[in-house]
């Protein structure tokens, strides 16, 4: 019986070649160049103000995601956090160098005690000189367009690599930029968005992951795909640059009514998994088609993870775990980690703010079980 089982099983998988059925039904065809990390960011250092500080990540956070089996946090960074400036109006380009130790080495202890419970760290500029996804902090120049950016962006990369130049890269790595698109106004939260033409995206990761070599030629470095992390990099395949994506989509269910997110927050279509939401019929399918140029530039040898994913405390509770399940079932069973948005905090595992959870005291703070077993069955 075993044996005709086995010419059965054998004879189907030989028709279904034949057939020539796409790869991404049969699982991961190769193995990721980066390792399959679980975790979260933390975001002590998000605010570009230090003085207007985030709530802090505690020894005990990072001792619980270890022994929740989790091995990774990525760290978004607003690189003025760690300048010494004058606060009380713009900065300049010249500002843009200096470094105020004092704040960098409380970057340092984070990273030191993260380290400590054997999580790799992901070092991120979410704000970089003269770009970022979000406004809030006016930028002197345009990293796309002038040299004068890309000068400081390099020099703070200089300093990070340098600074941790003899860390094994299986403990750290270097995430250039937080979701890189063209805005047509820095400062504008809503203003419009388009990917950034491939030739300079090219030249400014390029011109980054060399400057990251020269300090240890191990160094490893990841690009977060472009169209605010969306879209695989074509144009970097040829280098030795890993590639993060996102799990925001689609937006309707990860921030729904998330005013920064979108305009009118008031006549949004209640989101669903799967079903019907406004003009679109929102499925796994939908979610396999977006992650499919993700899988396949992770089975043609280039490093992938996704940075960031969740959703925002208003979308109902059952709809996010049931969208969840499904964007962490595509990229798990491809290999493919991933780190929350975020660990304490609306996206969190804890203190989400969700009206729809009976959450689980943990020691004093709020834990969303749910979420938090579906995170590490993944």
């Amino acid at each position: 019986m075993e044996r005709r089982a086995f010419l059965k099983n054998t004879g189907a998988a030989a028709a279904a070649l034949s057939l020539n059925i796409p790869q991404s039904f049969s699982g991961p065809t190769a193995k990721n160049k980066l390792p399959k990390w679980k975790g979260f960011n933390l975001v002590d250092f998000f605010n570009p103000d230090p003085s207007r500080p985030r709530d802090a990540t505690t020894e005990d956070h990072l001792k619980w995601m270890h022994d929740w089996g989790f091995d990774f946090v990525r760290l978004p960074m607003a690189y003025p956090y760690y300048l010494k400036i004058d606060r009380t109006r713009n900065i300049t380009p010249e500002e843009t160098y200096n470094i105020d130790e004092a704040q960098v080495e409380k970057i340092d202890k984070l990273i030191g005690l993260a380290h400590k419970y054997n999580l790799h760290v992901s070092i991120n500029l979410h704000r970089a000189p003269g770009y970022c996804v979000n406004a809030g902090f006016n930028e002197p120049f345009n990293l796309w367009r002038d040299q004068a950016a890309l000068d400081a962006f390099n020099f703070h990369w200089a300093m990070w690599a340098k600074r941790y130049k003899n860390v094994s890269s299986k403990k750290i790595s270097f995430d250039l930029l937080n979701e890189p698109s063209n805005r047509e106004d820095m400062n504008d939260q809503h203003s419009k968005r388009s990917p950034v033409p491939g030739d300079i995206y090219r030249k400014v990761a390029k011109s980054a992951f060399e400057t990251i070599r020269k300090e240890n030629p191990q160094h490893l470095v990841i690009a977060d795909g472009n169209n605010t992390g969306s879209d695989v990099i074509p144009e970097l395949k040829d280098l030795d640059i890993a590639q993060s994506c996102r799990g925001y989509n689609p937006g309707i269910i990860s921030h729904y009514k998330a005013p920064w997110a979108m305009k009118d927050t008031t006549n949004v279509p209640e989101p669903k998994w799967p079903g019907q939401v406004g003009d679109k019929y929102l499925s796994r399918e939908m979610l396999e088609k977006f992650y499919k140029p993700w899988i396949d530039l992770k089975n043609s040898g280039v490093g992938v993870h996704c940075g960031e994913c969740g959703a925002w405390k208003k979308t109902p509770h059952n709809v996010f775990l049931a969208w969840f399940n499904d964007v962490l079932d595509i990229l798990t069973s491809n290999d493919i980690g991933f780190a929350l948005w975020e660990f304490s905090g609306t996206f969190g595992v804890l203190n989400s703010q969700r009206e729809d959870v009976a959450y689980e005291d943990w020691y004093g703070q709020k834990l969303d079980r749910k979420l938090l077993d579906l995170m590490r069955k993944k």
